[in-house]
């Protein structure tokens, strides 16, 4: 008998955020608008180092402005923007600095408790940093002293973003422009958890008796102020917390840190395996349960079961002097602890979106 053959599924391709998309468009049209130079590709640095090209559907002159597009490439992650037109106008300004503008199909922020202000386009802190590193480049580079707006849109934003959560926490008109490190991973649960449970195998087999899971940059940025911890002593868990805390069964490196955001975090409170918004959800009702135990009046239960986000919910019990953030670590500890074996020694950090921290529990 002939032995049958499988042919092993090729690996899923990255793709690049909208940030990255905006970034690459305004500086397109930035360059237009400065040094007369039109292309059909332009490169830029992602905000690990690694340089990227992307290619333009065009860059041409509007008026006083510059315009230039690309369609956004997701690679095999089912993204709702894959596909997509994004395109970015500049125009020069007379004082330096860049101002950011919601365009077509970009949203902008209604509700408060969301990392940017009321009223401010949906640009995501990384992308504008990324637009303004790479347009303050251009400028030096130039010898130009004034300034940017920046007009990102979106072909079909509006209409994509019911597909998000979007309109839910107050984002209105459009989509997100999003990223933090300018690529999209594609989701593999599979692929992930190998990732996860390989990362756990090689710091021990190395000999680290110390690692930190964290969901994202922000939190492996925290770990590595915290503690010093070097690259091969930081899991990348993204989502995926359950993966860590059962491998550790096999595996059980003596000193388990878990990091990240106040949300996910609050997620692993309530017992979650998977931190991902399509297979758990934050409980505000138990967060101002949580909060009534350790002395939260009536009023500001209330407060945190009517807030928008996790974050608002956390910023009104900082603001009345209640610790959510370590109570929320406390539980989350103590479900970990339930997973974990007993002589693996586990803590908790949650942190805002800047990386700061605003809870903690175990160790120390």
């Amino acid at each position: 008998m002939r032995e049958e053959t499988r042919e092993q599924p090729a690996p899923l391709r990255s793709g690049l955020t909208t940030g990255s998309c905006a970034t690459a468009t305004s500086l397109a049209a930035a360059r237009l608008l400065l040094i007369g130079e039109s292309s059909d590709a332009v490169s830029i640095t992602l905000p690990k180092g690694k340089v990227v090209q992307m290619r333009l559907e065009f860059c041409r002159l509007i008026a006083e402005r510059a315009e230039a597009g690309t369609l956004k490439d997701a690679g095999d992650d089912p993204d709702v923007t894959h596909g997509a037109l994004l395109y970015s106008q500049v125009r020069l300004l007379g004082e330096p600095g860049i101002r950011f503008v919601a365009g077509t199909g970009v949203g902008t922020v209604t509700r408060p408790g969301l990392v940017l202000a009321v009223g401010e386009p949906a640009i995501n802190p990384v992308p504008r940093r990324m637009i303004t590193e790479h347009l303050q480049r251009l400028a030096d580079a130039c010898g130009y002293l004034g300034g940017f707006e920046v007009t990102v849109n979106v072909q079909g934003g509006d209409q994509l973003a019911l597909k998000t959560m979007n309109p839910r926490l107050g984002i209105l008109g459009g989509l997100s422009i999003l990223g933090t490190s300018g690529i999209v991973r594609p989701f593999s649960c599979a692929a992930y958890i190998a990732s996860i449970h390989q990362g756990i195998d090689v710091a021990h087999t190395n000999g680290y008796t110390h690692i930190a899971a964290c969901t994202g940059n922000a939190s492996e940025d925290t770990m590595r102020r915290v503690y010093g911890l070097p690259e091969i002593a930081l899991i990348e868990m993204g989502d995926f917390v359950g993966a860590v805390l059962k491998h550790l069964r096999k595996v059980p490196v003596p000193r388990l840190t878990l990091c990240g955001g106040f949300g996910k975090i609050s997620k692993l409170a309530a017992g979650h395996m998977d931190l991902h918004s399509r297979h758990s959800s934050i409980d505000l009702p138990q967060l101002a349960g949580w909060a009534a135990d350790i002395g939260a009046d009536e009023t500001l239960q209330a407060a945190i079961i009517g807030a928008n986000t996790s974050q608002q919910a956390l910023a009104l019990a900082h603001a009345a002097g209640i610790a959510l953030g370590d109570a929320v670590c406390a539980h989350a500890l103590a479900f970990a602890r339930s997973v974990v074996p007993a002589l693996v020694q586990v803590e908790v950090f949650a942190i805002d979106r800047q990386g700061g921290i605003v809870g903690r529990a175990g160790v120390q």
